[in-house]
């Protein structure tokens, strides 16, 4: 599990995202606040779908899981890779459960893919996620994340136009901006982050665990 205080050297401050807001360590202190939406969710609320949301499965599926995860995290990779598909096979593409994916990324380089998927539109977005994490490995450590980030998004219609245009998109760098504050209403400060009705659990989980869950809550 990745933490959020990864960030060893201070505050991350991510310009490309929007002036004043910050992704990684930050100091205690108050700082300017977060673009965001003119009245934020409860956290009550942010435990169901919200407008916006990125909803894989039927959105009337009884059991919702909520996932908060950050691109650059390599547990989020190993679950969207590994795990994922066995949860949506069993239990997502049978109507049982549907997943709601929100960004929270740990540092700069995860929000502004983060934006860049969002680019993407709502039929594209899942896949589009899926070939970011599968990717990981090759662009997240690179020494130039989003060039390299660039080139398998090509097969999904992102050209170096078309992610240039997204990264000056205010509503898609609010997206995120708002998808992370909403995960620190919710208390979250690690990926991934998954709520199964509302109930919290912090990191990795196996398809066996997730499984057991599911079962219980079923029934």
């Amino acid at each position: 599990m990745r933490n959020i205080l990864i960030v060893s050297v201070g505050v991350v401050a991510v310009a490309a995202i929007a002036a004043g807001v910050y992704f990684g360590t930050r100091p205690p202190a108050a700082g300017p606040a977060p673009v965001a939406a003119a009245s934020a969710p409860s956290k009550a609320a942010l435990e169901s779908v919200q407008p916006g949301d990125h909803v894989l499965g039927d959105p009337k599926a009884p059991i919702t899981v909520i996932e908060y995860a950050s691109l650059t995290c390599s547990h989020c990779a190993h679950f969207h890779t590994q795990v994922l598909p066995e949860i949506k096979k069993k239990w997502i593409d049978t109507g049982k459960v549907k997943l709601v994916y929100r960004d929270f990324p740990l540092d700069q380089v995860a929000a502004k893919a983060a934006q860049i998927a969002e680019c993407a539109g709502n039929d594209r977005y899942f896949g589009v996620l899926d070939l970011v994490f599968r990717s990981q490995p090759q662009w997240a450590a690179s020494a130039d994340p989003l060039a390299e980030l660039a080139k398998p998004l090509r097969i999904a219609g992102l050209g170096e136009n078309e992610i240039k245009a997204c990264l000056a998109n205010e509503a898609m760098s609010n997206a995120v901006i708002n998808d992370y504050k909403g995960g620190e209403t919710m208390g979250v400060n690690s990926t991934p982050t998954l709520f199964i009705n509302g109930q919290l659990y912090r990191g990795a989980r196996s398809v066996d665990e997730l499984d057991g869950v599911f079962a219980k809550l079923a029934k």
